[in-house]
């Protein structure tokens, strides 16, 4: 079966009825290597063609569907149809469906040949597209014996056309596909390669295009007009039919580390900010940790979505919320930061509990690393969502759960409100790391990567990452006495990488403890690097070109091309640290999986 994206069942809604039809056909009829996209906007114009459809030996084609009976249609030449407006039942003069067709195929075919990684670098099509393309039309309720009955041949070449009678359930998949293919004028060219697949997908849709490292959606990922990347990452098949697909109500994503949960809550939140209609009420996109807050906010800021889009992470979110209902408890200056955070927390519970802060603020709430929340913050975030939108996006991965709030998966996802029977997904392949870092962390992890199956759909999993494949240098695994000589190994190392074209904003260094991350930081400035140290709230400068020094658990849901993780048993012994295994290796763990290229670890 053919790949449609979006997902049948969460667009046939919007679809007309030859449109699904059509859809089904398409589905049912070619095989699983072909592509289907559906009312997408593509290329630099973004015009949206009915059905795009690409397979690697074949090559693209653009289909126009009407929905026309054949008296709809009063008169027909080769680029313009009179018909009668279903609205008022008046004529109106409109662009032949071919010419259309062909429009939105030049503009593909066009945004496409500007990259030389998809034309024929020699022969007599030179400059030409490297595969075939071709463009036509499909009219669902008009048979052939009718279109050759009224001359509509005449306005569209018989070829061109596909009737009715020709796209039923009964109809041969072989005679199916031999209509489509007819539909090729330009048959020159080539079986289109995987890595030019993606190519196409990264210039034809450019929401699905994976930002370069040190950027998390895609902020200044426009490439000049006249150069293209040599090398285009982009969403697989999976994520890009999950983003594109998820419909209203809760949805749930349980997702391994690299994934591309994130990469997708962000492709969500903007599809909500651009369709949200005047007056709607904001989003919100929470998480846990301040610096992935930061960076979330960034890309939102970056796109011109401030407005729409607020991005807090939970214990600033319930902070605003009594600072703006006037509920900010007094006298709590000295208080410690964790017990005047969970006094924050509170406040806003009973609040709304009794009503002084209202429910349903928001058009659609995103949860990032929703791991982190424990069951009551969950319970409250749940009750802020538009009961007329109910749209909540809750991303969820266990393996990375590495704060101890006593309740680890003794809930169920109902019993705090999300009600996301149906709805759920499971995205178990690490695309962020080599396979060499993702083998690594799977040896740190250990019996803590046992993949436990959720009991039910309501239930939370303990799912196993998978590697993509991608392959890369090995670890550099620091094996020196002491944790001074380690930090200077370190920083030897990380300027070996700047040497070899790294950026210093494209490496972090990644410390269990405060201490540690003293001496990093030492050694990095005796050997003159540049750095910046995160140790509380406003320290993280994502946007700044210097080294970033934090800890295990600040680094959660951000990355880097290279990456330094740094531990110390000594550090823990000084601290008389009770040490809990199981949290330790997830600590590790999630700091290994930050890298998407290189890796240097002291596991001490």
């Amino acid at each position: 079966m053919a790949v449609l994206i979006p997902a049948l069942g969460s667009c046939a809604g919007r679809m007309t009825s030859g449109e699904r039809r059509l859809a089904e056909r398409l589905q049912q009829k070619l095989e699983d290597d072909y592509l289907l996209w559906w009312d997408v906007p593509i290329g630099p114009k973004q015009t949206r063609p009915d059905f795009v459809v690409v397979h690697p030996r074949r090559g693209a084609l653009i289909l126009e569907t009407k929905d026309w009976h054949l008296d709809t249609i009063r008169k027909a030449t080769r680029e313009y149809f009179e018909i009668l407006d279903s609205g008022t039942s008046q004529p109106k003069v409109v662009m032949s469906p071919l010419q259309q067709a062909r429009h939105c195929a030049i503009q593909v075919i066009n945004a496409l040949e500007r990259d030389v990684q998809l034309v024929q670098g020699d022969g007599p099509h030179q400059g030409k597209l490297a595969f075939p393309w071709g463009h036509g039309v499909v009219f669902t309720r008009i048979t052939r014996k009718q279109f050759d009955a009224a001359g509509l041949g005449d306005a569209l070449p018989a070829h061109l056309v596909i009737c009715q009678d020709e796209m039923t359930d009964a109809v041969d998949a072989e005679a199916f596909q031999q209509r489509l293919w007819d539909m090729f004028t330009h048959s020159f060219g080539r079986a289109i390669t995987l890595p030019q697949l993606d190519r196409i997908r990264w210039i034809l849709f450019p929401e699905v295009r994976v930002p370069r490292q040190q950027n998390l959606f895609g902020e200044g990922q426009e490439p000049d007009e006249d150069e293209l990347p040599d090398i285009m990452r982009v969403m697989d098949l999976q994520q890009e039919q999950l983003a594109r697909s998820l419909g209203d109500g809760h949805r749930v994503i349980h997702g391994v580390a690299g994934s591309g949960k994130t990469m997708i809550l962000g492709y969500r939140a903007e599809h909500l900010a651009q369709t949200q209609g005047p007056g709607s009420k904001p989003i919100l996109v929470l998480c846990y940790n301040e610096p992935l807050g930061v960076k979330l906010a960034a890309s939102m800021e970056a796109k011109g979505l401030q407005d729409r889009v607020h991005v807090r992470h939970f214990h600033k979110w319930c902070r605003d919320q009594l600072v703006a209902y006037n509920l900010l408890p007094e006298d709590t200056q000295r208080w410690p930061v964790d017990k005047l955070m969970a006094e924050y927390v509170q406040c806003v519970i009973t609040g709304v509990d009794n009503k002084h802060i209202p429910a349903g603020q928001y058009h659609a709430i995103l949860i990032d690393e929703g791991h982190d929340f424990a069951p009551e913050w969950l319970r409250l975030v749940t009750q802020m969502v538009d009961p007329s939108t109910n749209s909540l996006l809750l991303l969820y991965d266990d393996a990375q759960s590495i704060y101890d709030r006593g309740q680890k998966r003794n809930f169920s996802l109902k019993s705090v409100g999300i009600q996301a029977s149906g709805r759920t997904t499971i995205l178990k392949i690490n695309y962020r790391n080599t396979r060499q870092i993702l083998q690594l962390a799977h040896r740190v992890a250990g019996d803590m990567l046992m993949p436990e199956d959720a009991k039910d759909e309501d239930s939370i999993p303990l799912l196993k990452p998978l590697s993509c494949g991608r392959e890369g240098p090995e670890p550099i695994v620091i094996d020196l006495p002491t944790l001074p000589e380690r930090a200077a190994r370190v920083a030897e190392l990380l300027a070996d990488q700047h040497a070899q074209g790294h950026a210093w904003g494209e490496m972090a260094v990644l410390c269990r403890h405060y201490d540690e991350m003293e001496l990093c930081a030492d050694a990095l400035q005796r050997k003159r690097l540049p750095y910046r140290m995160r140790k509380k709230a406003g320290q993280f400068k994502p946007e700044e070109d210097s080294i970033k020094l934090m800890t295990m658990h600040a680094s959660k849901g951000l990355e880097w091309p290279v990456v330094a993780v740094v531990t110390s048993e000594e550090e823990r012994k000084a601290k008389d640290v009770e040490k809990d295994s199981a949290l330790e290796a997830r600590l590790i763990y999630v700091a290994a999986t930050r890298t998407t290229q290189k890796l240097m670890i002291s596991l001490k």
